[in-house]
């Protein structure tokens, strides 16, 4: 049966490794110019990055390739790539089907084929990729080389914050004699850093500006044949904010700057242990600001546990704008004042004591009134 050979499928398969040269697709459609080995000249001069032929990606099968659904390619300048020309001997519509890492022995020349053509800032003799030579192109995360560490994992271990204060609160001795115990301040770390990559099980994908995800499936057995698993989940900002998932199950989120948490819900938490925040700045908590009614600010206490509050050096203020302030105690009621006792009273003052009342003076005793009763 006759076919026309020029029908993609019918016109033979030919195929082409080759070096990404360019990805600034005018159509943002996400092709990208590649020089291809044995079919395009090394030589700029006769065949400048701007004459190759716009190639075409194939994704996988978890990205539609459409309307903006799914991912897209994430091939750089300076990548080796494996495909065919759909157009067959004609060789102007080339297929990239992947990509093709290795083990680079030389840096990129800007200025010749089959390279990265974007210069470093550092050093314009020397391509962006490959970044390093006479290592494998699997990201180091994912290889744990100890004479090669990754870079971001080193900032991780400086940066690692140690011995965080937490409140103290100093023992004292009330106005009737009794005393209330110190809560001692203690300190804190940021647990150290978890990673134990074994290679090829921790799975890493990483950004050209730095940011990094890690799925670590690695695990490790000693001598006695026991096996212990060292799975992490980790994700990073190039600035260094993060999650991670410690191999424990721990949950470690640093912040290296603000913090914003907005929720349209309610928010509840449950926590089984403790919590101790420690602040630098200032704290302030404002409830109610619509003025509904019955959003009430409350704290409970549970059995045989204090109320401790400490300013070191400062006030404690209380104020009602319109309301009262009700205190009772089922207890005993001290004061022990440092200076002067001053109560000012705008209405009445009244007093009911069950029991007796004793007033120690040292010095003076004056009372002034328009009528002084004292039966």
């Amino acid at each position: 049966m006759a076919y026309d050979k020029n029908f993609l499928g019918k016109n033979g398969f030919i195929w082409f490794n080759g070096v990404v040269e360019d990805r600034n697709d005018p159509q943002k459609a996400g092709r990208l110019r590649v020089r291809c080995l044995g079919f395009h000249t090394a030589n700029k001069q006769t065949l400048p990055t701007s004459d190759l032929p716009w190639a075409t990606c194939v994704l996988p099968v978890t990205s539609p390739g459409i309307s903006g659904l799914g991912g897209h390619s994430f091939l750089v300048e300076g990548s080796w790539v494996f495909g065919y020309f759909r157009d067959g001997e004609d060789c102007q519509e080339p297929i990239i089907l992947g990509s093709l890492p290795g083990r680079p022995i030389e840096y990129g020349k800007p200025g010749g084929g089959f390279y990265d053509p974007n210069p470093r800032e550092d050093n314009e003799e020397i391509s962006n990729y490959p970044r390093e030579i006479n290592e494998p192109d699997a990201n180091r995360l994912a290889v744990n080389n100890p004479e090669k560490v990754a870079s971001s994992l080193s900032a991780r271990r400086e940066a690692r914050r140690i011995a965080l204060a937490t409140a103290d609160f100093d023992s004292i001795t009330d106005a009737s004699g009794g005393s209330v115990s110190a809560s001692d301040g203690t300190t804190w770390n940021e647990p150290e850093i978890s990673y134990m990559a074994v290679y090829p099980y921790n799975h890493v994908w990483e950004s050209e500006s730095g940011h990094i995800v890690e799925y670590d499936d690695s695990y490790t057995i000693d001598d006695n044949g026991e096996r212990t698993n060292h799975y992490r989940v980790h994700m990073r900002h190039s600035t260094g904010t993060s999650m991670e998932w410690l191999p424990n199950g721990d949950h470690v989120a640093l912040n290296k700057a603000n913090h914003y948490n907005i929720t349209s819900g309610n928010w509840q938490q449950q926590i089984d242990g403790y919590k101790d925040l420690t602040i630098d700045g200032h704290y302030k908590v404002k409830i109610n600001s619509d003025g509904a009614s019955n959003n009430h600010y409350d704290i409970q206490v549970g059995p045989n546990a204090n109320i401790n509050i400490q300013v070191d050096t400062g006030k404690i203020n209380l104020v009602t704008k319109q309301g009262d302030i009700n205190v009772k105690s089922g207890g005993n009621y001290n004061v022990d004042v440092g200076g002067n006792y001053t109560v000012k009273v705008a209405g009445n003052r009244t007093v009911t004591v069950n029991g007796t009342t004793n007033d120690t003076t040292q010095g003076a005793v004056q009372f002034r009134g328009a009528t002084i009763d004292l039966n």
